[in-house]
C-alpha cells in the first residue's frame, strides 16, 4: 500500500495541469514544473535513501519516505501559492525510494519461496498508482477542490506511517560505514542537470543555451563521479558491483523497459480524449479517459502472482524475456488497434501485462547478483534507471506529438501517425530489452519448491581481510558457500579491508577469499553469533618474475618493464646479478613484459595474468629485436 501511495505522487497533478495555471496564476510552462520537480527530486533521493537504508535501517528510511509525503502534501495544500505547491511537490518526490527499499525488506523478512510473489506485487504498485492517479484527481477537484488531492495524499501517508511503525520490523541486515557525501553530491548534480536537459529540452529548445549548459554540466559531473566512486572506500554506488554482467545488463533492461512502458501511460488518455474532428479521437472527458486506464493498471496486480509463478518455474531471466516479448507484441498491436475505445483499452491492458511480468523479474535478477547487504541500493539504482527511461520516453513523445500534427478548424492537433510512431518506437525499445536480457548470465535458478517456512534469524558477519603484518587488503572478494556448495552471500572489501556477509543461520560455511596479487584462501568456519569478527589473512603475495639471459649468461642490469596492452605503464625493475627479476603481480588482465639489455637488445612477451604467479623468462640471444631498433 505504501508503494501505491508513492506511485500516486507522480500522477496526481497530471490530470490538472491544464487547471493549475488558472488556480495558481502562472503560465502553463511554469505549471509543468509541478511534474518536473518531482521527477528531479525522485532521481536524487532514490539512490541516496536506498544507500542509507542499507547502512542505517530499511524501516527507518521507509518512515522517512512516508514522512516526506505527509510534509510535502501539507505544504502544497496549506500554502496555496505556486511556490509552496512547487516545494510540496519536490518533497513528495523524495519518497520514490520507498519501492526499492520495500523490496529489500521483503527479501529480509519473508521465506524464500514467497519473495518472488511479494516482489512482483511491490513492482505492480507502479501500475496501480498510475491507474488511480489519472481519474482520482479529476473527481476530487470537481467535488472538493484542488487542495483535496494533497490532503488525501497526506492522510493516506499518515495512516501508512503509523502502520509501518507498528507492523514492519527493522531489518538486522545492514552494512554500516561512512556515507559517501562527495559521491552523493556529484551524482545529484549529474542526474538533475541530465534530466533537466531531457525533460525541458523540447520547451527550452534542444540547442538553446540552458539545454546545452545543463547537458555539459551533466557530462562533466558524471566524468568526475565515476573515478571518484572508484577511489572511495564505501561508495554510494558500488561501480565494481554494478559493472558485473548480470547487474549491468539488468540495469540496461530497466532503462529500455522504462522507455517502452511510459509510452502507454502518456499517450492512451490523450488518444481517447482527442477531439473527434481529428478523425481518430473519441472526444472523451479527461475523467472518462482516466477511468479507461484503470483496467490496464489493475492488470499489473492481477498478473503479479503469474509473474511470481513464472520466476519460480523458469527463472527471472526467462521471465524478463517473456515479459518484454509480450510488451513488444502489444505495442505492435497498438499500432493497428485504433478504431474503437475497447480496442485501445485492450491494447493498453496487454502492454501493462508485459510490463508487470518484466518489472517483477528485474528486482529478482538484481538481488541474485549483489551482496545481501546492498539489495536496497542496488534496487534503487535499477529503479533510477527506469525513471531515466521514462524521462527519455516523455521527451521523445512530446517531440513527436508537437512535430507530426494536423490542422483542424485552425488548431493544431497530433496526427494519428505520431501516435503510431510512438508505439513503433516503444515496441523497438521492448524488443531491444528482450535482446539485452538474452545475454544476462543464467545465474538465477528456478525454484520449484514450496518451502514457505519462516527463515531462521540471519547472522550479519563482519570481518577484515589483511596481510600477515596487519595491513588491509582492499577490494578483496569474500564468497560464502554452504557445505553442500550452494551460494550464500558474497562481499567486496572496502579500502580498509572491511567486509560484511549475511548468513541464513549459525553453522559451518565455506569461506573463499581472493584478491588481485594474492594467492586465494579457503577455509571452513563455524559461525555461532553475529558478534564475532572474522579475520582473513592472505599470506602469499603473488609476483611476476623470471630471468633475463643472453644465451647461457645472466643479463645483469637489464630493465624489465610492464605495460598494459592498451598502453598504460604499470611498473619496471632491474635484474639482479643472476639475471633474475620480480614485480608485484598486477591485477588480472593482458600485459606486455619487455626486457631491455645493457647493449640495447630487447625482447617482449605478451602475458595474460591470472591469479597464479606468472613466470616470464627471456633469452636475448635467441629472441632479440635489432640492436638499432628505436
Amino acid at each position: 500500500m505504501s508503494g501505491v501511495v508513492v506511485a500516486l505522487q507522480h500522477t496526481l497533478v497530471v490530470p490538472l495541469l491544464g487547471e493549475f495555471p488558472g488556480i495558481l496564476n502562472v503560465d502553463y510552462a511554469s505549471a509543468s514544473w509541478l511534474v518536473t520537480v518531482t521527477l528531479l527530486t525522485a532521481a536524487v533521493a532514490t539512490p541516496i535513501l536506498s544507500r542509507l537504508a542499507d547502512m542505517f535501517g530499511k524501516r527507518l528510511m521507509m518512515l522517512v519516505s512516508l514522512a516526506t509525503i505527509v510534509a510535502g502534501s501539507a505544504v502544497a495544500a496549506i500554502g496555496g501559492t505556486f511556490l509552496t505547491v512547487l516545494v510540496g511537490r519536490g518533497l513528495q518526490g523524495l519518497a520514490s525510494a520507498l519501492v526499492p527499499i520495500g523490496i529489500a525488506i521483503l527479501r529480509d523478512e519473508l521465506p524464500k519461496a514467497r519473495v518472488a510473489g511479494a516482489t512482483a506485487i511491490m513492482s505492480a504498485t507502479l501500475g496501480v498508482g498510475a491507474a488511480l492517479g489519472l481519474p482520482l484527481p479529476g473527481i476530487l477537484y470537481e467535488h472538493l477542490g484542488w487542495q483535496s488531492i494533497f490532503w488525501l495524499s497526506a492522510a493516506a501517508a499518515t495512516v501508512l506511517f503509523v502502520a509501518v511503525l507498528l507492523v514492519v520490523p527493522e531489518s538486522a541486515v545492514r552494512n554500516p560505514g561512512r556515507f559517501d557525501f562527495g559521491g552523493a553530491v556529484l551524482l545529484s548534480i549529474a542526474l538533475v542537470t541530465m534530466l533537466l536537459a531531457i525533460s525541458k529540452g523540447s520547451t527550452w529548445g534542444w540547442t538553446s543555451p540552458p539545454t546545452l549548459i545543463a547537458a555539459v554540466i551533466a557530462i562533466l559531473a558524471f566524468a568526475a563521479w565515476f573515478p571518484f566512486e572508484l577511489r572511495v572506500g564505501q561508495p554510494m554506488v558500488d561501480l565494481r558491483t554494478s559493472a558485473r554482467r548480470p547487474v549491468l545488463l539488468t540495469n540496461i533492461c530497466g532503462l529500455l523497459c522504462g522507455i517502452s512502458m511510459y509510452a502507454n501511460m502518456l499517450t492512451t488518455t490523450q488518444q481517447l480524449a482527442m477531439t473527434t474532428a481529428t478523425g481518430y479521437g473519441f472526444g472523451l472527458s479527461v475523467l472518462t479517459a482516466g477511468l479507461c486506464m484503470m483496467p490496464a493498471g489493475l492488470m499489473m496486480v492481477a498478473f503479479a502472482p503469474v509473474s511470481a509463478r513464472m520466476i519460480q518455474r523458469i527463472g527471472a531471466k526467462h521471465t524478463l524475456i517473456a515479459g518484454t516479448a509480450l510488451l513488444g507484441l502489444a505495442y505492435l498491436l497498438r499500432i493497428l488497434l485504433t478504431g474503437s475505445v475497447p480496442l485501445i483499452v485492450l491494447g493498453s491492458m496487454l502492454v501493462t501485462v508485459g510490463t508487470a511480468i518484466a518489472y517483477s523479474a528485474m528486482p529478482m535478477l538484481i538481488m541474485g547478483s549483489v551482496p545481501i547487504t546492498e539489495t536496497a541500493s542496488a534496487n534503487g539504482l535499477n529503479t533510477l534507471m527506469r525513471s531515466i527511461g521514462t524521462s527519455i520516453s516523455s521527451a521523445l513523445i512530446s517531440a513527436l506529438l508537437t512535430t507530426l500534427t494536423i490542422t483542424v478548424a485552425g488548431r493544431h492537433y497530433p496526427s494519428l501517425t505520431a501516435f503510431q510512431l510512438i508505439f513503433a518506437f516503444a515496441a523497438t525499445a521492448a524488443l531491444a530489452t528482450m535482446a539485452v536480457a538474452a545475454f544476462i548470465p543464467h545465474t538465477d535458478t528456478a525454484d520449484t519448491t514450496n518451502d514457505d517456512r519462516q527463515p531462521p534469524d540471519e547472522l550479519v558477519v563482519t570481518g577484515v581481510v589483511h596481510r600477515a603484518g596487519g595491513q588491509p587488503i582492499r577490494h578483496a572478494v569474500v564468497t560464502v558457500l554452504d557445505t553442500a556448495g550452494e551460494p550464500v552471500d558474497w562481499s567486496r572489501a572496502d579500502h580498509t579491508g572491511e567486509f560484511t556477509v549475511v548468513l541464513p543461520s549459525a553453522g559451518p560455511y565455506l569461506m573463499i577469499t581472493g584478491a588481485d596479487g594474492w594467492a586465494p584462501r579457503s577455509e571452513v568456519v563455524d559461525f555461532t553469533t553475529d558478534a564475532e569478527r572474522h579475520h582473513v589473512v592472505l599470506t602469499e603475495q603473488l609476483s611476476l618474475h623470471g630471468h633475463v639471459t643472453v644465451g647461457a649468461d645472466p643479463c645483469t642490469g637489464a630493465v624489465v618493464s610492464l605495460v598494459k596492452t592498451t598502453g598504460e605503464y604499470v611498473a619496471a625493475t632491474v635484474t639482479a646479478e643472476d639475471g633474475s627479476y620480480e614485480l608485484a603481480q598486477p591485477p588480472s588482465g593482458r600485459y606486455l613484459v619487455t626486457a631491455l639489455g645493457t647493449d640495447r637488445r630487447t625482447a617482449t612477451r605478451h602475458v595474460v595474468v591470472l591469479t597464479r604467479p606468472a613466470v616470464v623468462d627471456f633469452d636475448l640471444a635467441h629472441d632479440p629485436q635489432p640492436v638499432g631498433a628505436r
